[in-house]
């Protein structure tokens, strides 16, 4: 079934395919539209199960996982700062082990506020145990839930996921998509099997909230992190299963026109298909470019990230977020990754498209010469940001105004 769908309605999509039962929520912008679509379809009787608003994205997440500990398809979504408020519950329900999957619409995080989209919200819950994956297009959102429901219910692996999309740019734009039918989604999502994961009245027991001293503590993080870990191995069967019932694959790391390229890109989120129409141009134009898009971002893909560029000359990571006092995340982590190895590229360092901000062809092919002129030389850029001259004019004057406000009297600042 072929429909017109926002982002947004992908997601509830997806959560509807995925037969969810339960979903606590708390609406915040551009998520909203998702929990407005699923009142509606549980109101109407289209979907079974119970949809309850909380008081806060806090109690939320608790929710959830309680809800998921015993035995439940749950299903949730947030964005930007309803992310951070549940940051503490983020931590706390990964070491209860229990599958859910949280929708993150990013938003750039305050302040100054801002309802456009970046990563900072979503790369700030990296740590937390949650699987993320990231998607690019409305049709990957619907088949991203999907795939993350079969990864973190797998019995070796049990964490919640975040599938994250980016606020307005996809969250609000429509676009094709084929919705998998609904027997279809059935059989490749079977219902949860909870096994050891429920809750009986008669018989009380803790789900890993006990107090540990170091050494407990220490083993209990760490299997986490070996589930986590494990999930890449998952991942990739559940691709190949996915793509050969629904003719769509969606592999852990996405190469565009990159297995002959010199320079790459590298990238995540719905910016990147501005990416693939930039690497199409300069390919016209006798540049060999490419993209590497990482859709799974925690667990690290590491192995596949550093097969996607062994050979290449140059990498312009572009982090759509800013480490304050470090710079992009996606760019420390490749480094990290490629570290040490052989054919390991040139790595240089854009941070754009923060609140939203556009990121323009011309831009990516001034990063292209770039690139260039760093290969020539072996030696990588200074990291920037992408920001025209105009801008920085608009801005200055900007400030120009307001300081000159502030120093006449009478003028409130």
């Amino acid at each position: 079934m072929r429909r017109l769908l926002t982002g947004n309605a992908a997601a509830a999509w997806g959560a509807r395919l995925a037969r969810a039962d339960y979903v606590p929520a708390f609406p915040i912008t551009p998520q909203t539209e998702i929990i407005e679509l699923l009142a509606q379809w549980f109101g109407a009787g289209e979907m079974r199960g119970r949809l309850v608003m909380l008081e806060s994205e806090h109690s939320m997440v608790t929710a959830a996982a309680a809800a998921a500990a015993t035995g439940v398809r749950v299903f949730t979504a947030t964005s930007s700062q309803g992310l951070l408020y549940a940051m503490e519950m983020l931590y706390t329900v990964t070491g209860w082990r229990v599958p859910f999957v949280l929708v993150n619409v990013s938003r750039g995080l305050a302040s100054p506020i801002t309802l456009e989209s970046d990563h900072n919200d979503v790369l700030a819950a990296r740590d937390s145990g949650f699987l993320q994956m990231h998607c690019a297009t409305c049709q990957e959102i619907v088949d991203s839930v999907l795939l993350a429901y079969r990864l973190a219910e797998e019995p070796a692996v049990r964490l919640p996921a975040i599938v994250n999309l980016d606020g307005f740019h996809l969250s609000f734009t429509r676009e094709p998509v084929e919705l998998p039918p609904a027997e279809a989604a059935a059989e490749f999502l079977p219902p949860f099997e909870a096994r050891g994961i429920g809750f009986r009245a008669s018989r009380p027991s803790s789900q890993a909230v006990a107090v540990l001293g170091g050494s407990p503590y220490s083993y209990f993080r760490y299997e986490t992190h070996l589930a986590a870990q494990h999930a890449l191995e998952v991942y990739d069967g559940v691709a190949a299963e996915f793509a050969q019932r629904f003719g769509r694959r969606h592999d852990a790391v996405e190469c565009y026109r990159s297995d002959d390229a010199e320079i790459v890109f590298f990238m995540i989120g719905a910016f990147a298909t501005k990416a693939m129409d930039a690497v199409d141009r300069l390919r016209d134009a006798g540049v060999r470019a490419g993209l590497v898009r990482p859709r799974l971002l925690r667990p690290y893909p590491v192995a596949a990230l550093r097969r996607a560029l062994a050979g290449r000359r140059a990498v312009a990571v572009i982090d759509q977020n800013l480490s304050v006092g470090k710079g992009g995340v996606l760019h420390g982590e490749l480094a990290s990754a490629l570290y040490g190895q052989a054919e390991a590229p040139l790595l240089a360092s854009y941070v754009g498209g923060l609140g939203g901000r556009d990121i323009a062809p011309e831009e990516f092919f001034q990063i292209a010469r770039e690139l260039g002129e760093a290969i020539a030389a072996r030696q990588a850029p200074p990291p920037r940001l992408l920001y025209t001259a105009g801008e920085l004019r608009q801005m200055r004057n900007l400030q120009a105004i307001a300081a000159a406000e502030r120093s006449v009297p009478g003028v409130a600042a």
